[in-house]
């Protein structure tokens, strides 16, 4: 039980130590705005220095594909069009529970406006409790619970493909605008420590998904909220390097002292944008240089701009194959906006594809219920919780 009188005394200090932060860090962005007005002088020269450079850097930064300063307003979105969105939770395995498995539930939600059409929403649940789905990770070292959560989202994009491209259209019905959205980031930063057999078991099934909405012509996003990249800000860091050449192999040694390139650290891309964008603008393009894209498909390497969506500063991303298609980015765009609004500051569509898929307590223990009367009707004896874990539940406190 907290108690809450002890924690009492403590609060000042948390408040005072915010408040300085928040002092140091408009004097950041002040200092990042005079940087990025410098940067847009000798932008194409940077990217230059980027592109030859990229090798000897201690850091990684995204190039911007227009002017720094672009501040795009995003026009409104088409009366008809849909939405498709997934997300995910889970039920860990425990060795303290009735079985050791795990379980996936995908909520799904499917949106159509000013079409006369159903709305989908509910989950698919998946129960992993073989073998080869519990123990398939240990030979490349990862842990159950960590393979799970890949599974995850492998399974989300699946259903987001297979929702979005083989939907029921009544006859005849004309092909209207479309997006896709999944809830974080596309760029899945967990391969970069696995092993080639493990990451291909991930990523290839992905790509394959993303593919059949890229033949369908169905774009998909990303939707970050509160991101914490410093893609954006790391390309400012060239303009001031005092070396002949940015080299950070040969003039700054370990990527863990700091650099005199790091005078704004450690301010974020959306702080500084949220200084620079109008409600309902967005910034200019960015190709992500991160070198786990380097296994993606062309196609689908990742692009991202930062979204004013009113609420806060979003970080939309998006496959390179929607990026270079403007007119499809736009509305892409377009649709998000809307549906930030209609979700009172989120996309209504993920808050509500969350809402489906999240696992209450309740609906935990009711799983374990099932679970357990279906072992004892075949006959199986001595199931239950371990004594510790039932211990946990019947507090006497």
């Amino acid at each position: 039980m907290l108690d809450l009188a002890k924690l009492a005394v403590k609060i000042p200090g948390v408040s005072e130590h915010f408040h300085q932060e928040a002092k140091a860090s408009r004097q950041r962005i002040e200092q990042a705005q005079l940087i990025l007005e410098k940067t847009l002088l000798a932008q194409q020269e940077i990217i230059q220095k980027q592109k030859e450079y990229e090798n000897y850097l201690n850091f990684a930064s995204a190039t911007p594909l227009e002017p720094l300063n672009t501040c795009f307003q995003i026009p409104p979105a088409p009366l008809s069009h849909s939405v498709f969105a997934t997300d995910g939770s889970q039920i860990a395995p425990s060795h303290h529970e009735i079985a050791y498995c795990y379980l996936l539930n995908i909520g799904r939600v499917m949106l159509h406006y000013q079409q006369n059409l159903h709305p989908l929403l509910d989950s698919i649940p998946e129960i992993y409790y073989k073998p080869e789905d519990i123990y398939i990770a240990r030979q490349w070292g990862i842990r159950t619970e960590d393979w799970m959560g890949y599974q995850r989202s492998v399974l989300e994009i699946e259903m987001l493909s297979e929702m979005a491209c083989r939907w029921v259209r009544p006859p005849g019905a004309h092909s209207d605008p479309n997006l896709a959205m999944v809830d974080g980031s596309l760029i899945y930063w967990f391969l970069d420590g696995l092993c080639s057999e493990a990451r291909d078991r991930i990523l290839l099934p992905i790509l394959s998904y993303w593919e059949d909405l890229r033949q369908n012509k169905i774009p998909f996003l990303g939707y970050i909220s509160a991101s914490r990249s410093i893609e954006a800000i790391n390309f400012l860091r060239f303009t001031q390097c005092p070396h002949p050449h940015p080299n950070c192999q040969a003039y700054c040694g370990s990527p863990l002292e700091k650099s005199p390139c790091q005078g704004i650290d450690p301010l974020r891309d959306a702080t500084l944008w949220q200084y620079l964008l109008q409600p309902g603008t967005r910034s200019c393009l960015w190709k992500s240089r991160l070198k786990i894209l380097d296994l993606y498909d062309e196609a689908h390497r990742i692009y991202f701009c930062y979204l004013n969506v009113g609420s806060e500063i979003a970080r939309v991303e998006f496959p390179a194959w929607v990026a270079e298609d403007s007119e499809l980015l736009e509305r892409s765009l377009s649709i998000l906006l809307s549906q930030v609004d209609k979700g009172f500051g989120y996309p209504i569509a993920l808050a509500e594809s969350h809402n489906q898929a999240v696992i209450r307590s309740g609906d935990r223990y009711s799983f374990f219920n099932l679970l357990e009367e279906q072992l004892i009707s075949t006959g199986l004896n001595n199931v239950g919780t371990s004594y510790k874990e039932a211990r946990k539940r019947r507090s006497i406190a």
